[in-house]
């Protein structure tokens, strides 16, 4: 989770001196807005809560090899993202953002919180690309994720000339 909470940081910071109206501006019609972005961040890392918790609780998970997840930042590999984490498109302010991502790393760490690693890595649930991932891969995929976004964000800034 350490390194989730770095990339976390720098996120927040990247974004921190930029007004919602810059936030909320697509670089063009068929591109996410910084705003859609982190609102999609905050939407997969609720998901990868909850599918924890409910996996952690299911007696039918099964146990997963470890995948490539360092490849997650890669951005010469685009992925479309599945329609229940794409963001709403509505006109959202970073203070709702910044309190909806701190709610989302609440229901992460809540969600491994006294649980035996041996159990994280016995139970498994799956990814769109990797196929099924390990719970214990599951949590630094999250801090990859947004690090791979963080890049996109900056990409979004300078095409907007922020």
């Amino acid at each position: 989770m350490e390194e989730n909470y770095r990339v976390r940081e720098a996120l927040l910071a990247s974004v921190s001196s930029i007004d919602d109206t810059q936030l909320n501006k697509r670089p063009n019609s068929t591109k996410w807005s910084i705003m859609e972005v982190l609102e999609h961040l905050f939407l997969i890392e609720m998901v990868v809560a909850n599918a924890i918790t409910e996996q952690i609780q299911n007696e039918q998970s099964v146990r997963a090899e470890d995948k490539p997840i360092q490849f997650t930042v890669d951005r010469r590999h685009k992925v479309k993202a599945p329609s229940f984490i794409e963001p709403s498109g509505d006109f959202l302010s970073l203070e709702e953002v910044t309190m909806k991502l701190a709610k989302s790393r609440e229901a992460l760490v809540n969600a491994v919180a006294n649980v035996e690693e041996s159990v994280l890595e016995q139970k498994s649930y799956p990814h769109p690309v990797f196929g099924p991932l390990s719970l214990k891969q599951w949590i630094p995929f999250v801090g990859l994720h947004e690090k791979r976004h963080l890049e996109q964000i900056e990409e979004i800034k300078a095409k907007l000339e922020i």
